[in-house]
């Protein structure tokens, strides 16, 4: 089995345990790639093929950044993640911005109130509900998860 066909495995191996999208499944066969071989050629090659094995997947239905931003924003909802911080982590998984915003949009229209919900229940995580601790500490972490001002001060009130 030539490399080609192991980098073609590999990523079908990977997709089939991790949800990805297609920037990150290239970053990861890139590594793959550094570690398959040292010879300069062989990886020049490899990484030309990058594009056409996500092509490949992509043509046959494998991976897809729409769903893989859909199931993200809601995992992410789910575990009480502010919308900033949703956006952040999107791109940073070299997602499309403007799929982001269709994304987040579709998702927060449907329910108005995603946004208390999830600050709250990051409240209750961090125990800044229960803690007698400065107030404006509690602001500040509320705004470094990515929350706004006055959603945080609603909150924490």
């Amino acid at each position: 089995m030539n490399n080609k066909e192991k980098l073609f495995k590999y990523s079908i191996y990977y997709i089939s345990k991790y949800l990805s999208s297609k920037k990150n499944l290239e970053y990861i066969l890139k590594k793959k790639i550094r570690r398959i071989t040292e010879d300069k050629k062989i990886r020049f090659e490899l990484y030309k093929e990058i594009k056409k094995i996500i092509k490949k997947l992509e043509d046959l239905k494998l991976i897809s950044d729409t769903n893989f931003t859909e199931s993200k924003i809601q995992s992410l909802i789910y575990q009480g993640k502010s919308k900033n911080y949703i956006k952040q982590y999107l791109i940073k998984k070299g997602i499309n911005y403007n799929l982001i915003e269709e994304q987040i949009y579709l998702v927060y229209e449907q329910n108005q109130n995603i946004e208390k919900k999830n600050a709250f229940k990051f409240a209750q995580k961090k125990n800044l509900l229960n803690i007698d601790d400065n107030y404006e500490k509690k602001l500040a972490k509320m705004a470094r998860a990515g929350f706004s001002y006055e959603i945080a001060k609603e909150i924490l009130k």
